[in-house]
C-alpha cells in the first residue's frame, strides 16, 4: 500500500477537493445520496468547507481529507452529529475510485475510530449503508461495527445502520 495521510480538512482545500469531487461525482452517486449541483463549483466547495470547519469549531463535526504520497486528496472521512454528552456521532467517509481496495476505507475509519475515543471521549459510533454498498458493509465489519435496525427516528430508505461499541 503506498503512503497515505489523514489530516484535518483545511479551508486551502477548495481546490483540491473541489477536483477530488467531480473526478468521483458519478461514482459517489452510484453509492450515497448525490449533493446538490451547486456544490460543485469554488463558491460550493468553499462554502461547504467553511461550514464543516465552523461546525468543528462548535464540536459538532470532525472533518478529514486522507492524501496521497503526492498530496493528492484521495479520500474524506468525517465524525459528524458529535454528542459529547451521550458519547456518540456518526461516521462517514468516501475514497476515490482509482484508490478502492487498497484499504485505504479501513485506515480511515480506524483513524475516525481513534479519533472519536482519544480527543472527543465517545463511547459509541454509527454508520448508515445503503443495502447495495458492500464494500463499505465489509469496511464496517472489519473495524467491529455491527449491523442492526434502524430506530423509529431514524430514515435511511435502502439502507442499514451499524453500530460500535468504543
Amino acid at each position: 500500500m503506498q503512503p497515505f495521510r489523514i489530516r484535518e480538512l483545511e479551508i486551502t482545500d477548495v481546490q483540491a477537493l473541489l477536483a477530488f469531487e467531480i473526478h468521483n461525482r458519478a461514482w459517489f452517486e452510484s453509492q450515497i445520496d448525490a449533493r446538490d449541483p451547486a456544490f460543485y463549483s469554488l463558491t460550493g466547495v468553499t462554502d461547504h468547507i467553511e461550514s464543516y470547519l465552523a461546525d468543528f469549531a462548535a464540536g459538532a463535526w470532525h472533518p478529514f481529507v486522507i492524501e496521497d504520497a503526492s498530496g493528492r486528496i484521495v479520500g474524506r472521512a468525517n465524525l459528524k452529529g458529535i454528542d459529547v454528552p451521550h458519547g456518540c456521532a456518526e461516521v462517514g467517509y468516501r475514497i476515490d475510485q482509482r484508490v478502492c481496495g487498497q484499504g485505504l476505507a479501513t485506515l480511515a475509519l480506524k483513524h475516525l475510530i481513534q479519533e472519536a475515543q482519544m480527543r472527543w471521549g465517545l463511547t459509541g459510533l454509527v454508520a448508515y449503508v445503503y443495502e447495495n454498498n458492500v464494500g463499505s458493509k465489509k469496511v464496517l465489519e472489519r473495524c467491529g461495527f455491527v449491523p442492526g435496525a434502524l430506530s423509529g427516528s431514524e430514515e435511511v430508505e435502502g439502507g442499514r445502520r451499524f453500530a460500535l461499541s468504543i
